[in-house]
């Protein structure tokens, strides 16, 4: 099998394949400048091709905006490379190193995490460690604070810099909803009461992937196996309880689960156009910066599920044959600057929550990222705190491998 031919497989299910495509050449390195001063000298002028997802305006005029910032200071011409799923990005990378091609690669950074940044990790298609050598990565108190160097439970190494937060939030339009549910087991009681006002985007989009691991934590017997590998346990008897969950949900939903949104924002319009009365989003800002945009009425509400929901960081990392490392490297620290992180964090901007340890930054700044508006969509900074950790990341090929056997024909 040919590199090529593995564009539409799930980053996971590439490392049986890269044993058999990946060549055994070692990747020249190419050394970067011990101190910071000259790797931001090294930087000026380069062309930085950035991966990322490209599926929210929101999110693509903000990194309109940090190409505007590192022109200005360095002199980069950051040109993003939008994609509709980043398994694409791990393949381009993998298909360059199988060809040999070990130092002028297209991709000098991509957006990433969980199955995407094991594949890469584990088969030598990353450089690094690079994180600790980024000034700003100090910031984040990565020794005090675990989820900064960890992904899925994999390690990170170094081979990844965080640059925002995400977390499974539910929102509701609270004129249409008085008691939202407080589980997934809740929601199936609601949906038979609220038929078709609720579903789920179509899988594998990741919004609709993390809907289903979220079930998965809240149905399994021992949810503990999930920190494992799949091919660890008996996948199919843990992941029972949520075919037999989705069995009884499906009818329920939106267009009686014949039809599913493409992916989060395609929900999120479903909410504004009045469709749904319950739906959610891996942003915790998300809903509330929607109703300053008039994209979601006045009335709607977010809250955590009462068990948490699932939390992660994400991250941006330089494929072992990056171009322009120097420009990758200076964006990364870019992304950890107080005022980076602190626009991504406004409802106007982004919303995305801050992955900076508050007490590492100046009272000015620590003010900035205190949200003083009382807005009444946002969740509860409170509600936060109850984080459920990803699965290991082969769950989530197992996961969308059982959900396509079984609806996605329909």
């Amino acid at each position: 099998m040919t590199p090529l031919r593995l564009l539409n497989r799930r980053p996971y299910a590439l490392l049986a394949a890269l044993a058999l495509t990946a060549t055994t050449q070692v990747a020249r390195a190419i050394e970067l400048p011990q101190d910071w001063g000259s790797i931001e000298g090294q930087a000026q002028g380069q062309t930085l091709y950035w991966n990322t997802w490209g599926g929210d305006a929101n999110v693509n005029r903000y990194i309109d905006w940090v190409g505007e910032r590192l022109a200005a200071d360095y002199a980069i011409d950051l040109v993003q490379v939008k994609l509709d799923d980043t398994a694409a990005a791990v393949s381009r990378v993998l298909a360059e190193k199988s060809a040999g091609n070990t130092d002028q690669g297209a991709i000098d950074l991509i957006w990433i995490n969980g199955e995407n940044f094991a594949a890469m990790k584990d088969n030598g298609l990353l450089y690094g460690p690079f994180a600790p050598r980024l000034p700003n990565f100090a910031l984040t108190s990565p020794e005090t604070n675990p989820e900064m160097t960890t992904d899925f439970t994999v390690p990170t190494e170094g081979y990844e810099a965080p640059w925002g937060k995400a977390q499974l939030t539910f929102y509701y339009d609270s004129d249409k909803v008085v008691t939202p549910p407080g589980s997934l087991t809740e929601l199936l009681s609601w949906a038979a009461a609220h038929p078709g006002r609720f579903t789920y985007p179509l899988v594998p989009d990741f919004h609709g992937s993390t809907f289903l691991k979220q079930a998965l934590i809240e149905l399994a017997e021992d949810p503990s196996v999930l920190s494992r590998p799949a091919a660890e346990t008996n996948s199919e008897a843990v992941m029972a309880p949520l075919w037999e969950y989705l069995d009884r949900l499906h009818p329920l939903l939106w267009r009686e689960g014949k039809h599913f949104p493409a992916s989060g924002p395609a929900m999120k319009s479903l909410m504004g156009d009045g469709e749904l009365s319950l739906a959610f989003t891996f942003n915790p800002s998300e809903p509330a910066a929607a109703v300053a945009d008039f994209q979601l009425p006045p009335s709607t509400r977010s809250y955590i599920l009462d068990a948490g929901t699932i939390g992660n960081v994400h991250f941006v990392a330089m494929p072992f044959n990056a171009s322009h490392k120097a420009a990758a490297m200076v964006t990364a620290n870019f992304l950890l600057s107080p005022e980076a992180q602190i626009r991504k964090q406004r409802l106007d901007v982004w919303g995305d929550p801050s992955v900076l340890d508050p007490a590492r930054l100046s009272d000015e700044q620590r003010a900035a990222l205190t949200p003083t508006d009382d807005q009444p969509a946002r969740v509860a900074p409170d509600a936060l705190q109850r984080t459920l950790p990803e699965p290991h990341p082969s769950w989530i090929d197992a996961v969308e491998a059982g959900w396509l056997e079984r609806y996605g024909s329909a």
